[in-house]
């Protein structure tokens, strides 16, 4: 068919096609980038050098996305889905629509919509449209759904689809004219054994003038049975689709030359969810220059990544009609993003292969932090216990020279060696999330083994991040693990969110784009780190202060870095994150209050969570004041909430909480990360110990004082801590995992304070202490303003008291 020419005419602003100039959708399944050339797919091909186009998330309700689901997204604005088909693992075959306009398997479309809990409303499209008098063309079984209303029938003129790409064109050009709207399904590809196979439920069609035979490759075999049938070869299968959106717009062409053309893959080609294809060009499109633009869009905030929902609003205001609230999606624009065609096409296949390569790491990513975590863990609570030490060196002894020795070597007491070793590889663990956002700077997925290339730089950096923590000029104070770790994590994150997200983007603990769940702003897992990196940070400028006795200058600290850190995490143009202030904000007045030396009382703690729940909805409200087509998500949470909707939230995000909670490996992350916390600080290190402890050889048998006098905040930071990840999981539909984010980082960092403690504090090769000093006992940072003593908390005076 050749390459087609963009459609002619000049170009108008969006809002003014009409029968004149009208929309043509073209819908096709499974065509993704990586797809196309210039000799095997030329009519697409051609589209896309001139158009502007971008990867296409179609995530539904479920993993993967079939033609029905992508079909139902662009009629209800939403996500929605048929029903399960898990039985056949594969999807549905969709039938033509009747004589009357009925499409078949409507009450299961509204059935499994009412089951779900995104508010979808299947026939969303056809109903605004049909209240809007506009004059619409249905061909195919696909378009039948996306322009059918909410009594399942079609909006306006319909017909079926025809494998001929001879006759598809005629029955465009001669359908088209006086139309305001077109959508045409030019049919999907599949992967090999998914087949589309007839649902249970579908009635065979009414027999109608409308409908030809069925195309030869559809499954004609019981719908238990269709799975043994194998798709054609995916290059022969894209190939018949090229021909058939060439005959469309050939047909646009000839009896439509001013109209406006989208092309979308709007569903996955088997079980594994992948970017789609989008590309479009016309005078109803915001202007393209010459060699081709990206699309952008509200909901995603990524050039070049737009997503199923915004096709939805983005007909609806290229034909003028007022856009209903509530919609998920956002109207496209256009971003120019100064490359060729063959270059952009190239870029967004770079993009997809990203996004692919990543999600398959992210499983053995996190299994391994888990791990080892928990081996830092044991480590710890086991492998310094003197007790356990002993017994396991009795039972190698006597079996071997061997292992005599090893037995001889955990008799030894000589607590140095491992202490250093524990703190680097505490430090070390503590800088793999932020590590791993930082791999993004250079492009690991092209490498010839993706995995080894990811994982490796990821270790590479964290190293080196340890190294400048433990070996730069700080590396005597004792916080300056903390301080570097978490102040590079906050500082990455932050930057990260105010420059469009790019690092957390396919990253291994940042946002995977086929899930569809954010684009921008912080995800919950980068939110867990930063929340956690902000209050440690905290801890290290507000520890010195309070040491000095200057509480009030601390808890003023606290403050500004709170109030930073909440605004560049709930604002809707910057994180836009909903979950994450009802989190921070308790967080870090909790920490400013135990900093001034305010006891945390019953009325104290509900006042805390009153300031917060303001704070929170402050963020909520301010961007459901901003016009319908340009709030985030935050605002629409709001129009939910009025439009009865909240119970659907509460209960979806409730049972995904549930799901995570007693089905993920991170659960073990936090238990481990409580009973570390629980052993080292509050037992038995926290007290004045002696030799008798299972602990106390690290100390050399004599009393070294309480690390809490020389990191008098350190405590206060814990319960910070502990409220902000309690306060993060109940709010978050993550759950879990956002304790255990939080933990992987904060955890390890402590310990790397209580080895460092130790050390600091003399425990030399030979487990002895140096001579106690000539201050009464006291070691530096043990004065009496290190923290109030019991008489001090019951007679509050001076600065202190009028804090209270």
């Amino acid at each position: 068919a050749g390459a087609p020419a963009p459609p002619a005419g000049p170009r108008a602003q969006p809002g003014t096609a009409g029968p004149d100039a009208p929309v043509v959708v073209i819908g096709t399944a499974g065509v993704r980038w990586e797809d196309l050339s210039s000799l095997a797919t030329p009519n697409m091909w051609g589209l896309a050098q001139h158009g502007a186009s971008a990867n296409l998330v179609v995530r539904s309700v479920r993993s993967s996305t079939c033609p029905a689901d992508g079909w139902l997204a662009l009629s209800a604005g939403r996500r929605a889905a048929d029903v399960p088909m898990e039985q056949y693992g594969t999807c549905r075959h969709l039938d033509e629509a009747d004589q009357g306009g009925a499409v078949p398997g409507w009450s299961d479309y509204l059935g499994a919509a009412a089951a779900a809990s995104y508010d979808a409303t299947p026939g969303l499209l056809g109903d605004t449209l049909s209240q809007a008098g506009v004059p619409t063309l249905a061909v195919g079984p696909g378009a039948a759904i996306a322009l059918a209303t909410s009594a399942g029938t079609v909006a306006g003129e319909h017909a079926y689809a025809s494998t001929s790409s001879v006759r598809l064109q005629d029955q465009v050009a001669q359908a088209l004219p006086g139309k305001a709207l077109a959508v045409v399904d030019v049919g999907a590809v599949r992967d090999r054994n998914r087949p589309l196979v007839p649902a249970p439920s579908d009635a065979p069609s009414a027999t109608s003038p409308l409908s030809e035979p069925a195309p030869a490759e559809t499954p004609s075999l019981p719908a238990e049975e269709a799975w043994l049938l194998k798709s054609p070869e995916r290059g022969l299968q894209v190939a018949a689709i090229d021909a058939r959106v060439g005959a469309v717009l050939a047909a646009v062409r000839e009896s439509a030359p001013h109209a406006t053309v989208l092309l979308a893959s709007v569903a996955d080609s088997g079980s594994v969810a992948l970017m789609q294809l989008l590309t479009g060009d016309g005078p109803a499109l915001p202007p393209i220059p010459a060699d081709g633009a990206v699309f952008d869009t509200r909901s995603t905030r990524q050039p070049g990544m737009v997503q199923s929902t915004d096709l939805t609003p983005t007909v609806l205001a290229m034909l003028g009609v007022d856009v209903p609230a509530g919609l998920a999606g956002a109207p496209l624009g256009v971003t120019d993003d100064g490359r060729s065609g063959p270059a952009r096409v190239a870029a967004l296949d770079d993009t997809n292969r990203h996004a692919v390569e990543v999600k398959a790491l992210v499983g053995p990513f996190y299994s391994a932090l888990v791990l080892v975590n928990l081996l830092l863990y044991g480590v710890v609570t086991l492998g310094l216990n003197r007790r356990m030490l002993d017994g396991a060196a009795a039972r190698l002894e006597g079996h071997g020279p061997t292992r005599a020795r090893m037995a001889r070597a955990l008799r030894s007491r000589r607590p140095a060696p491992l202490l250093r070793t524990l703190r680097w590889a505490a430090v070390i663990i503590g800088a793999v999330p932020v590590a791993s956002y930082l791999t993004n700077l250079l492009p690991w997925w092209r490498a010839d083994s993706p995995a080894s290339a990811v994982y490796a730089l990821t270790l590479a950096l964290a190293v080196v991040i340890a190294a400048v923590a433990l070996a730069g000029p700080w590396r005597r104070r004792l916080l300056a693990p903390v301080g570097v770790v978490a102040g590079l994590t906050a500082v990455v994150l932050a930057g990260d969110v105010l420059t469009g997200a790019r690092l957390q983007v396919s990253s291994l603990m940042g946002i995977q784009p086929q899930v569809g769940g954010r684009f921008y702003g912080f995800n919950n897992s980068s939110f867990s780190l930063f929340a956690a990196a902000t209050i440690l940070v905290a801890l290290c400028v507000s520890d010195p202060l309070v040491r000095r006795g200057r509480r009030r200058w601390a808890a003023a600290a606290i403050a500004v870095i709170g109030l930073v850190a909440t605004v560049l995490d709930g604002a809707p143009s910057i994180g836009a994150d909903f979950g994450g202030p009802p989190a921070l904000i308790p967080g870090f007045l909790v920490l400013a209050l135990l900093a001034m030396g305010v006891r945390l009382t019953w009325q104290r703690v509900l006042a805390v969570l009153g300031v917060t729940a303001v704070a929170a909805l402050s963020f909520s409200v301010v961007d459901w004041l901003r016009p319908p087509a340009e709030r985030s998500h935050l605002g629409r949470f709001v129009e939910t909430v009025l439009d009865g909707g909240l119970w659907s939230v509460i209960s979806r995000k409730a049972s995904q909480n549930l799901t995570n909670l007693f089905g993920s490996t991170l659960t073990l992350l936090v238990i481990g990360g409580i009973v570390v916390v629980v052993v080292l600080l509050t037992r038995p290190l926290r007290r004045e110990h002696r030799g008798e402890s299972s602990y106390g050889w690290l100390t050399g048998g004599d009393t070294i004082g309480r690390i809490d006098r020389d990191a008098v905040m350190l405590r206060p930071t814990l319960v910070a801590l502990g409220t902000t990840f309690a306060l993060a999981f109940a709010v978050n539909d993550s759950g879990i995992v956002l304790p255990a984010i939080g933990i992987s980082m904060s955890v390890p960092l402590l310990v790397a304070v209580v080895t460092g403690w130790l050390l600091v504090h003399g425990v030399a090769e030979s487990g002895e202490l140096p001579d106690a000093p000539d201050d009464g006992g006291r070691r530096p940072g043990e004065g009496p303003e290190a923290e109030p003593g019991p008489d001090e908390d019951a007679q509050p005076s001076g600065e202190v008291a009028q804090a209270r």
